[in-house]
């Protein structure tokens, strides 16, 4: 099936938000945007697909057809590549700059076009998937770049075969009035963990956090790193910190840490007043020595030998 780019123009009559989301939402401002292509003509579906989904077995050829529209009064160029997706060290979705996987196997109709005012091109793509690729999810994008930005939509393939959901959880420990902790996906499937959070201290339990699910997108072979914040962490206590992941498809993984709060500041300040305090009494204590030891030997009097040849007798003569 050849690869025909189609250009549709729009500024023939005004585009109403009951009839056309997508396009709505883009006329709306005068920021071009690049979407899923929802249908012929002026009229893709009212909230179009946020993304791609494509799922094929390895040496299969997958078509789909990318949107790019321009809003603007002015003629706009843009360029066209595919882009793997990456976690940024905080959970966060992120786009690799060199592309090994899932952008590398896409090839469009046109990768640089010119786009008049008030106009969609719709570009048609294909993604080649390697006899090689490995089962499981390859998440990737499509970068329309132009106009001095980069815009991107998503693209989720996934190649046929084995499944595995798998994560653990590692490195878990408390600094200051947070529980820091790593996530790594150990298999071939993107996930969404869901975290349950438990501390016990000498006491009983100080903190115990139920289920939820964690706003990232873990994706296949990566880690990350969360915090976990605990505002109300005990000022002095010994504490042991257990934190449970779990993910669709059966992924579970339970680590454990521990902590000893300890004020240290209070502490600092107790230390020196008993040194001040110790000084002192250390300093009386020699000092009320020293004056027993005098009053013990009597007032200090100069005595003079008498010469028993001159014996006062309280006369002189």
């Amino acid at each position: 099936m050849p690869l025909v780019l189609l250009l549709v123009v729009a500024a023939a009559a005004p585009v109403r938000p009951a009839h056309n989301g997508i396009l709505a939402a883009a006329y709306s401002s005068t920021a071009w945007s690049v979407v899923p292509s929802a249908g012929g003509g002026t009229r893709p579906a009212k909230g179009g697909r946020p993304y791609f989904y494509a799922e094929g077995v390895p040496g299969a050829v997958l078509e789909d057809t990318v949107s790019v529209v321009n809003p603007g009064a002015k003629a706009l160029t843009v360029e066209l590549r595919g882009a793997d997706a990456d976690n940024t060290r905080g959970g966060g979705l992120s786009l690799r700059k060199r592309s090994t996987d899932t952008g590398a196997w896409i090839t469009f109709a046109e990768r640089k076009l010119r786009i008049p005012p008030h106009t969609r091109a719709d570009v048609p793509f294909t993604v080649t998937v390697p006899e090689d690729a490995t089962p499981g999810d390859h998440p990737g994008a499509i970068v329309a770049s132009g106009g001095g930005r980069d815009a991107a939509v998503r693209l989720q393939l996934r190649v046929s075969g084995p499944t595995l959901a798998a994560l653990t959880v590692e490195r878990v420990r408390a600094e200051g009035r947070h529980i820091s902790y790593d996530l790594v996906n150990r298999g071939n499937t993107v996930l969404t963990p869901r975290l349950t959070v438990r501390a016990d201290g000498v006491f009983g339990e100080v903190l115990h956090r139920g289920p939820r699910t964690l706003p990232v997108e873990l994706l296949p072979g990566r880690r990350i790193t969360l915090t976990e914040p605990w505002p109300d962490a005990p000022t002095f206590d010994a504490v042991d910190i257990s934190l449970t992941a779990t993910a669709a498809g059966g992924a579970r993984d339970t680590a454990a840490g521990s902590a000893r709060f300890v004020p240290w500041g209070l502490l600092a300040g107790v230390a020196a007043g008993l040194a001040a305090a110790g000084g002192g009494a250390f300093w009386w204590r020699r000092r009320v020595g020293g004056l027993r030891g005098r009053s013990a030997r009597g007032p200090d009097v100069r005595t003079q030998q008498m010469d028993p040849d001159n014996e006062l007798t309280g006369a002189v003569t």
